[in-house]
């Protein structure tokens, strides 16, 4: 006696758990979909390396460009200041004195730029973001964070 209504058929193996195992349409098209996955992976990759060695070349010529730039502003410095020594000897300042002014000055420059560089180095360590990232102590509760 075969069953004749559709609930007392038993469920075929295949057909459990919402589709059809193995269907080959679905396999396909997750084949293909991974596949494209992949061409979009490796095309975002390859935009990226071709991107980071044109950055790499663009930093090396900044840098070079940059140590060009900085000798042509120390030879204008040495420059000047000879211009300086020179204008103090003509004014009738001794030729020693003059350069002992003319490196005094070089020397007062070089500690207002240290000066400089020490009040700016801080930022560096990037202080907010650290404080940010650190645990709230366990005496601040959440609702009890300064504002």
């Amino acid at each position: 006696m075969e069953p004749t209504n559709a609930l007392d058929q038993k469920a075929e193996p295949a057909a459990i758990g919402g589709g059809a195992r193995g269907d080959p349409a679905l396999l396909e098209e997750i084949k293909s979909l991974w596949q494209e996955f992949s061409g979009l992976a490796h095309d975002r990759l390859t935009l990226a390396a071709l991107e980071s060695r044109l950055a790499g070349k663009s930093l090396v010529t900044m840098i070079a460009a940059g140590v060009m730039i900085a000798g042509l502003l120390v030879s204008a410095w040495v420059g000047l200041m000879g211009v300086a020594v020179l204008w103090l000897v003509n004014v009738g300042v001794w030729a020693s004195i003059a350069l002992l002014v003319a490196v005094a000055a070089n020397l007062v420059f070089a500690l207002i730029l240290y000066a400089v560089i020490r009040l700016k180095s801080r930022y560096l360590q990037f202080p907010a973001t650290i404080r940010s990232l650190r645990p709230l102590s366990p005496n601040l509760q959440p609702s009890d964070k300064p504002r």
